[in-house]
């Protein structure tokens, strides 16, 4: 796939997670937000602000990235690498496994307010611009530190792919929170 092509997918897929949120979170009460749908489960704002951490990270690291890269004069096939492959697999929303997030980045105990959701949708217009800003950039450049343990890095590519499938990963999980919210705290 070339660059052009990614860039213009993960565009397509941030508008829709846009969409989701907006339609069906936004206009929810406070305790259907808060709602856990089993002991060890997340909320639909634990699961936002387990994304909105890991937009804090990665977005400033993308955006020095994208202006520093060399512009290429046409798109370039996106190169995948051993690591970029692994992680996209790992939070594939195709994924059905489960795994342990890093304390830090877990929300779960943690005093949220609805204010997650309008954070999470401005870390989506700052996806969009730099998504758009990158459609000149060489993509195949390391230089995105993996969150767990920096020394390791993606592609910059590699790391829009995993940003955003990350977030489809949660917000389908923010969606069978909400599926299972009891009707009476369903506006």
């Amino acid at each position: 796939m070339d660059t052009s092509t990614l860039l213009s997918q993960l565009q397509t897929q941030v508008q829709a997670l846009q969409g989701t949120v907006s339609t069906e979170f936004l206009t929810l009460e406070d305790a259907a937000l808060h709602f856990k749908p089993h002991a060890t489960g997340w909320s639909i704002l634990e699961c936002l602000e387990h994304l909105n951490r890991y937009s804090r990270f990665y977005l400033p690291y993308l955006e020095k990235a994208v202006a520093a890269a060399p512009a290429l004069s046409e798109p370039q096939p996106v190169r995948y690498s051993w690591l970029g492959r692994k992680s996209l697999d790992l939070v594939n929303p195709g994924n059905v496994k489960k795994h342990k997030t890093l304390q830090h980045m877990n929300p779960r105990h943690s005093t949220l307010s609805p204010e997650v959701l309008p954070e999470f949708l401005q870390h989506q217009e700052k996806l969009l611009y730099l998504l758009t800003a990158a459609a000149k950039a060489d993509l195949n450049q390391k230089t995105i530190p993996v969150e767990f343990f920096r020394l390791l890095k993606l592609r910059t590519g590699e790391a829009f792919a995993f940003v955003v499938l990350h977030q489809q990963r949660h917000v389908r999980q923010a969606q069978r929170a909400l599926a299972q919210v009891p009707v009476g705290l369903v506006a």
